[in-house]
Order: C-alpha cells, then sequence, then structure tokens
C-alpha cells in the first residue's frame, strides 16, 4: 500500500490479499503509525467510504471493494518507529503457510505496551511479501509452534478449521503439586475482563465461554526440602480462549511453574533462582489437515533448553542451587 498520500484522499481497490478483512484492522495495516483511536475516530465521521457509503468499524471487505482513505498526519515519532528485520526457526514452510519455533518473551503482535512483535517482524525480514497474518496466538512468555498464513484463502481455511476443532494443539507444561488422574478433562467457563491497571485477566466464571482441555500426566516429582511436588503434564485444548491452560489450571490449585500472571509468585521467585526464569509452557504439537492441499500436517517443537535443562535438574535432585 505504498501509494497511500498523507497529504490527499486515496481511492484503494481491495484485492485478494486483503479481502475478508475487517475495515478497521485493514486501515490499521495501511495506515501504519497512526493510533488506533484516530482510526476508529475516522470511520465514526464518515471519512473512510467503501463503495461511497459509509461503513462501521466490523465491515468485512469484499473483492473489488473501493475504499476511501482520507490524508491522515503521522508524526515524525510514529513513522519512524524500527521494526527489525527477524527470521525465526523455520518448523514447517511453502507458498501458503509458515510454522515457526517461537521463543519464551517474544510477544506475537506489537500493541498492549508492545511495539513490535513477531508479525511485524517477519514482515521487515520479508519485504517481498504480499500477504502474512498470524493464524493464532501464543502469549508472549509462552514458546513453540506459531502458524502464520501467506495467502488469505490458508488464513481463512485455518479459521474455519480452528473453529470447528479439525486441528490437534498440544503444549506442555510444568505445574506446582501432585497431579493425580492419568488423564483429565476440565470444562470450565471462562470470563475475560480488565483489571483496574487495564491489564487483561481470565477467571472461571459461570457465564463465560466455554472452554475445553484435556490434561494427559507425564511425570511427576515428589516434594523435597527444596520445592513443592511438580507435574508435567500434557494439555490437549479443545477449545482456544485466552490464557486457557493457565486459568485451568490455576483454578484446579496447580498453578503454572514461572507464571507471573496466575501462578504462585512466592515459589516462582525460588524457581527463579534455582534455573527456571520464565513460565514452563510450550506450543510442542499440532496436527491438521493442510488448509489448500487437504494433506495430513503434524508438526512438532522439542522442549527448548532452558526447560528441558530444569528437568534434568528435577530428575537428578540437582535442585539445590
Amino acid at each position: 500500500m505504498n501509494g497511500l498520500s498523507k497529504d490527499s484522499v486515496s481511492l484503494v481497490e481491495i484485492d485478494e490479499g486483503s479481502c475478508d478483512q475487517r475495515i478497521d484492522n485493514y486501515l490499521t495495516k495501511v495506515l501504519k503509525g497512526v493510533p488506533k483511536s484516530h482510526i476508529y475516530r475516522i470511520l465514526r465521521s464518515g471519512e473512510v467510504r467503501v463503495n461511497k457509503k459509509r461503513v462501521d468499524q466490523t465491515y468485512r471487505l469484499l473483492l473489488g471493494d473501493q475504499v476511501r482513505i482520507p490524508p491522515v498526519r503521522v508524526s515524525q515519532t510514529q513513522a519512524s518507529e524500527y521494526v527489525p528485520a527477524t527470521e525465526f526457526p523455520i518448523l514447517y514452510e511453502d507458498d501458503a503457510l509458515l510454522a515457526i519455533n517461537k521463543p519464551s518473551g517474544v510477544a506475537v503482535h506489537g500493541g498492549s505496551g508492545v511495539s513490535f512483535g513477531v508479525i511485524e517482524q517477519l514482515r521487515s525480514a520479508r519485504p517481498q511479501a504480499k500477504f502474512l497474518e498470524l493464524v493464532h496466538r501464543l502469549d508472549r512468555e509462552t514458546s513453540g509452534i506459531l502458524l502464520i498464513a501467506k495467502k488469505r484463502s490458508a488464513l481463512t481455511a485455518m479459521h474455519e478449521m480452528m473453529r470447528e476443532g479439525n486441528s490437534d494443539k498440544r503444549y506442555f507444561t510444568l505445574v506446582l503439586g501432585k497431579w493425580r488422574n492419568q488423564k483429565q478433562h476440565v470444562k470450565l467457563p471462562l470470563h475475560k475482563f480488565d483489571t483496574p491497571q487495564g491489564e487483561k485477566r481470565v477467571m472461571v466464571r459461570e457465564d463465560g465461554m466455554p472452554s475445553h482441555t484435556i490434561f494427559t500426566l507425564q511425570k511427576v516429582w515428589a516434594s523435597s526440602e527444596y520445592l513443592p511436588a511438580c507435574s508435567l503434564l500434557e494439555a490437549q485444548l479443545k477449545t482456544g480462549r485466552t490464557h486457557q491452560i493457565r486459568v485451568h489450571l490455576s483454578h484446579l490449585g496447580f498453578p503454572i511453574a514461572g507464571d507471573d500472571k496466575y501462578g504462585d509468585f512466592a515459589v516462582n521467585k525460588d524457581l527463579m533462582k534455582k534455573g527456571l526464569k520464565r513460565m514452563f509452557l510450550h506450543a510442542h504439537s499440532i496436527a491438521f489437515n493442510h488448509p489448500l492441499t487437504e494433506a495430513p500436517l503434524q508438526l512438532q517443537a522439542p522442549l527448548p533448553q532452558e526447560l528441558q535443562a530444569f528437568l534434568n535438574k528435577l530428575d537428578t535432585a540437582d535442585i539445590s542451587k
């Protein structure tokens, strides 16, 4: 969208790479550096028009739509925001789909105090790519498999597949406490809310969204003089709610080791001294049919070195320091 003018009205025809997006998301992408509040203002005022008509922010663009975009001034600071070009370890790639192994501590996209994330860094590293969009999200501190669509058709097919439950996403997580059941289905409704400080949080609440996780026990470590009992679980997502695994486990009294939002803060502090400096949650496996060819795909990402090293410490009881 380099043809947009900052000083005059631009008319843009929507192509295959942009159709089916919400108009607010489309404008956020093409008007780089413009605050979302301003984007919603020009939508409400009618300065943005589609086929000469007003639309609200939920309108989904169609192939061939003519979008009128007004001149928008971007401050010098916003316009010069630097996004480092970064590639991440590739687990799978073809002309429709990219799967990477996301490290812990990296946000998947900018926002909420983060100026850029994985998707912005990938776009910066691949300026020739016409289309790169997140298929799903991972929390900033969660590592593992992250899917990115390279075609609009692949993105919409993957979203439909995930909505219908036709994918199998699994995580490894270390929790505090002695987990007893070999396999346990957890169905607890989840409600999203904002804290007084403006942070996003999730809690179990009767009127929340239906949420289903299947936990399978991998290993238990007994308590010692240095640590409480710990359990390694595999979590299979049957729904994909925000913070689902973290809140389900915390609510059951088995907080994830190193979780700074829903965990045991005193134990986490001690775990940091003993070598666990991040949340122990890793997206290790995903299985689905390719969105365009329908060929079965099974992708895996081994445990990061720092998590495996901590498990090795537990195995050898070398956790005293």
